[in-house]
């Protein structure tokens, strides 16, 4: 996969999503992310650095009418370009989203994360998959040279079943690593139905998502801690995270910027 460069903002949060292994849920936290944001107010960009596209074919099933999300498949445009020309977030997006792909070699990680504001690992409670995520971490803390301390770096446990042996593995390897688990996404039909629609968990009816908004928001608030830190330094009036925020409805949402 060729480079390319992300023209980047002040103040816009520049959210990492990566896993060296395939089908760790990359896609439904980065997909799902969009559609919160989207609701919230300003439409983020979602850009899709994998070649399989599958952020894309998402934003290609989404309805006309549901709240705009702004599509990048940097998978074409850094082709074309030569790995040259910057690739930007949408101008008015205050949220960019990226996908990116499975094993990346060591430079382009270093690459694609050394600005990044948030980085999400998203891991399934399985010995590959937390195998797998922990040279990732190490790579990160090593290459990459992220802090603990900068709250940049979280996991998002996937696709989770609680008492069970590999959940249990799961939580004692964050432990040890000092990483911490923000939320556990339950192996829930709700995503793959989302999927199938072009849409998130946050605009399917409430009844039939609650405890999975529950461990959604909670992504929410670890990511919002950014813009917190970020009015903080400049002496600006508080940012506030909505809480329970599949409790509101769309106006709602809009009114809140």
């Amino acid at each position: 996969m060729a480079m390319f460069n992300i023209a980047n903002r002040e103040n816009l949060h520049k959210i990492v999503i990566l896993n060296p292994k395939g089908g760790s849920g990359k896609t439904t936290l980065a997909t799902n992310l969009a559609s919160f944001y989207a609701l919230r107010g300003c439409a983020p960009t979602l850009m899709d650095c994998d070649p399989q596209g599958y952020s894309m074919r998402w934003l290609d099933r989404r309805s006309g009418d549901r709240p705009k999300i702004h599509g990048v498949a940097a998978f074409e445009l850094e082709t074309r370009a030569n790995g040259n020309q910057p690739i930007s977030a949408w101008p008015g997006s205050d949220e960019l989203i990226i996908d990116l792909p499975a094993a990346l070699p060591h430079d382009q990680l270093f690459e694609h994360t050394y600005d990044a504001d948030s980085i999400l690992i998203p891991v399934l409670p399985s010995a590959i998959d937390i195998y797998a995520a922990s040279r990732l971490v190490a790579e990160l803390l090593l290459i990459t040279q992220i802090d603990r301390r900068d709250r940049r770096l979280a996991i998002v446990a996937n696709r989770t079943r609680q008492n069970t042996r590999s959940y249990g593995m799961l939580v004692r390897f964050l432990a040890s690593l000092k990483i911490p688990l923000i939320a556990k996404l339950r192996d829930s039909q709700n995503y793959v139905h989302a999927a199938a629609e072009g849409i998130g968990i946050y605009e399917i009816p409430l009844h039939r998502t609650k405890k999975d908004i529950r461990q959604m928001d909670a992504v929410i608030q670890w990511l919002d801690q950014w813009r917190m830190r970020k009015l903080d330094a400049a002496a600006s009036p508080p940012f506030e995270h909505i809480p329970g925020a599949g409790l509101l409805t769309p106006a709602l949402f809009k009114s809140s910027h």
